[in-house]
């Protein structure tokens, strides 16, 4: 896959993902509202890895600027 995440977009979202799980084990979230923001960290932290964000793909999006070059 094009990789079409810049940095910036890449640390909000691992930062997003730190904040849902800290909310978490501090027990400010539970039942289905923990399972959906735990999903959506999950899915926060792996496309932060692969620096590709499948919903930009179909808008031709990208958060890379220059270095997409």
């Amino acid at each position: 896959m094009k990789k079409n995440m810049g940095a910036l977009d890449r640390v909000i979202r691992v930062v997003i993902a730190i904040v849902i799980a800290a909310l978490y084990f501090a027990g400010q979230i539970t039942g289905t509202a923990a399972i959906i923001l735990g999903i959506l960290a999950a899915v926060f932290l792996l496309t932060s890895l692969v620096s590709t964000c499948p919903l930009y793909l179909p808008f031709g999006l990208s958060t890379r600027g220059k270095e997409a070059a």
